[in-house]
């Protein structure tokens, strides 16, 4: 299938001979399917949907099995965002925001298009925290980097700056057009050198002249670039990088996917005891649970918590 066509994708890269690496993101349907799962403002969706972006450049660039989880906590009128991605390629997302605080925000900045510093507007003091999750017989992997900066990307170099010494960079643009959510993400770092090599004055200068080069070509690429459709993401970077040593390598598809099920929710209904769940019944006279992620209702009858009873009880 050509990569023109294919909406979301993700292209790992190299460039001065592996002395450089990074990966060219791009969500359409993701971030639609994310987005349209609940009724978000547009600050809010457009912060849900840089998250998503982020968070899958981000894991795309680490080897793991399980769940990669991006988050933010904040005292501003988006308090939470939540993004994971699995090893699989499922991504999805959430935000918690007030609403209130959300316009009165807007309405100070002269409106959405002004809302240049969105970090500090939008989400106000808090933290972005990293968190890799491969399981119960593994030990979490959690990095944590205060929300400084204008914008997500702003937050992610400080967090690799101060917390993984690792020279990187970060572009991202979103777009909102025709009742749908675009958004891509480019990142760029300087690989580490092997475990007690070296480089001479003269190499080391040579590899900051290419580092400040890549960065400086990556920064021209325009947004309308990075999101146009009909543009493969393999001439977005042939355009940049072609004089660079380029080598993309095959793409991958992320997409929108959630964990929940119904047999999840029967899990964790049945650790509650009978008359417990009775006081969960809406007016319906039904017992609904639904997921904050998808927003995916699962109601359950009172036939439905006769089965739970009948399979929890012991057994003759």
């Amino acid at each position: 299938m050509s990569d023109a066509v294919v909406t979301d994708q993700i292209v790992p890269f190299m460039i001065d001979h592996g002395a450089f690496r990074g990966r060219l993101v791009r969500l359409d349907d993701t971030v639609s399917t994310i987005v349209s799962r609940h009724n978000y403002p547009e600050p809010v969706a457009l912060m849900l949907a840089e998250t998503a972006v982020l968070a899958v450049v981000l894991a795309d660039s680490l080897k793991y099995d399980g769940i990669f989880t991006l988050q933010s906590r904040s005292d501003g009128p988006i308090s939470q965002i939540v993004v994971d991605v699995t090893s699989g390629g499922d991504v999805r997302g959430v935000a918690h925001f007030d609403e209130a605080r959300l316009n009165a925000a807007v309405e100070k900045a002269g409106g959405i298009a002004a809302l240049g510093d969105r970090v500090p507007a939008l989400m106000g003091s808090g933290y972005l925290a990293f968190t890799v999750d491969q399981g119960p017989e593994t030990d979490r992997y959690q990095g944590i980097t205060e929300l400084t900066g204008a914008t997500l990307a702003d937050c992610a170099h400080a967090y690799f700056r101060q917390s993984e010494q690792l020279e990187t960079a970060i572009k991202m643009a979103t777009v909102h057009e025709g009742g749908r959510w675009r958004a891509a993400g480019l990142m760029l770092q300087r690989m580490p050198l092997p475990s007690g090599a070296h480089l001479s004055a003269e190499d080391e200068e040579t590899v900051e002249d290419a580092w400040r080069t890549g960065v400086v070509l990556m920064g021209s690429v325009t947004n309308e670039e990075l999101l146009a459709p009909d543009l493969p993401p393999t001439d977005v970077l042939r355009r940049l990088f072609h004089s660079e040593g380029l080598k993309a390598y095959d793409a991958r598809h992320p997409h929108f996917g959630c964990r929940c099920s119904r047999e999840r929710v029967v899990t964790a209904l049945s650790q509650f005891p009978r008359a417990e769940l009775e006081t969960m019944k809406t007016d319906a006279g039904v017992v609904e649970v639904s997921c904050e992620f998808c927003n995916e209702h699962y109601p359950f009858t009172d036939a439905d918590l006769d089965a739970m009873d009948a399979d929890k009880a012991p057994k003759q």
